[in-house]
């Protein structure tokens, strides 16, 4: 199945938020998608991206298609719990929110009006927020916004493999609040793995084949592949698969996706994400992984041939005599 060489990318400089992140916050997830593309550039990938960098804001509006008129507004203007998403406060984290969400949305709408083309949305920074509040760093929940919005627009019903080192929640916590997107990301298509390396790998497995099943039955009409590098058990906050078992989950789902499509006789949309990731003593390697997992997706989907030489430190290396 033929597909465009280059990933479409949407990024803007508007969705980075600088204020006080490098040293008053312990999640450095408002800062990553600069520090990503940076060090994509200094590796000397950059030509592995198609970037669009001109795409609208998401607006107050779209925020409440997920979370409460209060919330939003507390967000926005400083009040009540603006702080439940464990991040320092600045009108430049408020101004990025709206790019960096929309980044999701725009990526995600490339990839159905474009489904030879692979799209990212280099972003973090969703998948615990809830309709009331912020959680786990996380702000608003972009990837119910996006669903729903596809939803709307298409009528298209979408899956989430997300590979973060923890729970997706906030998809599950807004069925309630907004049933609609029961349709846009109907219940099982969260799909968060368990387990540990060859568990790991053995449930991501499992669960490609039942959403790619619903596929071939009509069901669902795309899929995003977050993946977290705080899955790495290296990560100050990971726990499940090493190097090896966590570049192989990439490589799962890029032969996935290419199975998939022939058996579908068209390209399956595919839009590659982030999320989280936590390591302070390197965060290099954070950024390394997500590079490693591009890469892999790049070459098996895309057909293209980039070297992937980078490693991938231990974070408390064996010390020998």
């Amino acid at each position: 199945m033929k597909r465009n060489k280059k990933i479409y990318t949407y990024y803007t400089p508007k969705q980075v938020c600088t204020d006080n992140i490098k040293d008053l916050s312990f999640s450095q997830s408002p800062l990553k998608p600069k520090l990503l593309m940076e060090r994509i550039d200094t590796l000397g990938f950059s030509e592995m991206l198609d970037l669009k960098s001109d795409f609208k804001p998401l607006n107050k509006k779209d925020f409440k298609i997920a979370h409460t008129n209060q919330y939003v507004e507390n967000v926005f203007n400083k009040t009540g719990n603006y702080k439940s998403n464990s991040l320092p406060w600045s009108k430049n984290l408020v101004n990025s929110l709206g790019y960096t969400n929309a980044s999701l949305y725009h990526a995600k709408r490339h990839a159905i009006l474009h489904p030879e083309s692979v799209s990212f949305a280099p972003i973090s920074g969703m998948h615990h927020a809830r309709p009331s509040s912020g959680s786990g760093f996380c702000t608003f929940s972009g990837q119910v916004i996006s669903a729903i919005k596809i939803y709307e627009e298409f009528g298209l019903s979408g899956a989430y493999f997300d590979l973060d080192g923890h729970f997706g929640n906030s998809i599950e916590d807004t069925r309630e609040f907004n049933p609609l997107l029961n349709k846009a990301i109907p219940k099982g298509c969260n799909v968060n793995p368990f387990g540990n390396n060859e568990e790991y790998t053995a449930d991501f497995a499992r669960k490609l084949v039942l959403i790619g099943n619903l596929i071939k039955s009509g069901k669902i009409h795309y899929v995003v592949f977050a993946h977290g590098a705080d899955s790495h058990m290296d990560d100050d906050l990971g726990w499940n698969c090493d190097t090896y078992h966590w570049v192989k989950c990439a490589e799962m789902f890029a032969n996935w996706v290419n199975e998939i499509s022939n058996e579908i006789g068209k390209p399956l949309p595919v839009t590659l994400a982030l999320f989280g990731g936590y390591r302070k003593n390197n965060y290099t390697a954070v950024l390394d992984l997500h590079i490693k997992s591009i890469l892999k997706i790049s070459n098996i989907v895309c057909g293209t041939s980039f070297k992937d030489n980078l490693e991938i430190p231990e974070k408390y290396p064996i010390l020998t005599k």
